[in-house]
């Protein structure tokens, strides 16, 4: 795919998974990487452009809920996402591209797995360690993390507007460090501001766009269509990762 084609097709993709992800609160961003793997890009071409793109995203929404932001976790989740986040990188650029299809599609179908109510998966700091850990692990592969890190903030004693903030808070750190760490190892994704600024406008736009539209929609038939979207992306990055790797 030439290059205008290219900013095309991912500028509309931003626009519309942050629609998605303005009207459901989580996972367009994941939906959005997704469609940069099934269109081809290779990790140190796709993770730095996402990452750069949902630093803006996730900023604005920091910046909307800051009062309500647990900072104590945010530094918990740095301690271990900073590090994690330059030891991987150098690993994270040259790696086959069909195996991060494969774990990308198995941790969006985890994500769809029943969850435990309002119960913490685990103590808040071993909690907020471990979101670090895999923002700073499996994010420098698969870039989105939300949807499976996320539930580590679902905590019972927390407001709704403490889950989001703090989660923007950390998902801007995360998305922040990986643009840092790819930068470091030769990968930025300044260098193509052709791609970068139209999809931080059509981002900023398709959240606004799917604000507009949260709480005008039936829930239910919205979650089905966002799980259904998800499965079959799955599935798409399970074809074309077998295939890729001569399996199919």
């Amino acid at each position: 795919m030439t290059d205008l084609p290219l900013i095309a097709v991912i500028t509309l993709a931003g626009f519309l998974t942050s629609a998605l992800s303005g009207a459901a609160g989580l996972g367009g961003g994941t939906i959005l990487i997704g469609l940069f793997y099934a269109i081809g890009m290779g990790t140190a071409e796709a993770v730095p452009l996402f990452a750069a793109v949902q630093f803006v995203s996730n900023t604005s929404r920091t910046v909307a809920y800051v009062r309500h932001v647990e900072w104590k976790a945010a530094g918990w989740f740095l301690l271990a996402a900073v590090p994690t986040t330059f030891l991987v990188a150098p690993h994270a650029v040259g790696v086959d591209a069909n195996w991060v299809q494969l774990l990308l599609a198995g941790l969006i179908l985890a994500s769809l797995a029943p969850g435990r109510g309002d119960r913490a998966l685990m103590p808040p700091t071993p909690a907020f360690l471990t979101a670090g850990a895999l923002n700073g692990v499996l994010g420098m592969f698969v870039g989105a993390t939300g949807l499976f890190v996320g539930r580590l903030f679902f905590l019972p004693q927390w407001r709704k507007e403490t889950v989001i903030g703090t989660l923007a808070l950390t998902q801007m750190f995360g998305h922040g460090l990986r643009v840092a760490a790819f930068g470091w190892v030769g990968f930025s994704a300044l260098a193509q501001p052709e791609r970068l600024l139209p999809l931080c406008a059509s981002v900023i736009a398709g959240t606004a766009l799917g604000k507009h539209f949260n709480g005008r929609i039936d829930q239910t038939q919205f979650d089905r269509i966002f799980k259904l979207i998800l499965v079959v992306l799955s599935l798409k990055l399970l074809w074309d990762a077998s295939r890729g790797l001569g399996w199919i």
